[in-house]
């Protein structure tokens, strides 16, 4: 009776385990990230949730061009899972000089529309590629 008790606990433990795991495995989706400066997925979609990576944009040229390119390589990433910038629930952006915020931010709420996500912004004293910008966003899918 013992054996069977203590073989049967074990055996719904490893049920339990294994449906867990199996579940949380089944629930993600990585995305290839076209290219990357790095090894990373271009987004994840975990549940109804999706990570999108930090994304840059071209560089070389006038900030709003820039960030309107970053912008524009977060809305193709947000396609891919097929939801648009009106899903992001929360933003975070990196800039490399503060005293672009202004201009940032005009730009901005010219793509992200009321009611707006939540948002972090942050000054870093370099980003890859020697972006000025890069933006990351957590958005909700249906």
């Amino acid at each position: 009776m013992k054996v069977w008790f203590i073989g049967s606990l074990i055996a719904l433990a490893f049920a339990v385990v294994g449906c867990s795991n199996n579940t949380v495995s089944r629930s993600l989706v990585h995305r290839s990230a076209v290219g990357a400066l790095g090894p990373y997925s271009g987004s994840v979609t975990s549940d109804n949730l999706v990570f999108v990576s930090g994304k840059i944009g071209k560089r070389g040229g006038s900030f709003a061009v820039e960030v309107n390119t970053a912008i524009d390589a977060v809305e193709e990433e947000l396609a891919r899972s097929g939801v648009t910038l009106a899903d992001a629930i929360s933003v975070t952006v990196y800039l490399t000089d503060l005293e672009l915020y202004g201009e940032f931010n005009s730009i901005y709420a010219s793509r992200f529309h009321q009611p707006y996500p939540a948002r972090a912004c942050v000054e870093v004293s370099r980003l890859p590629g020697e972006a000025r910008v890069e933006i990351q966003v957590i958005a909700k899918s249906q």
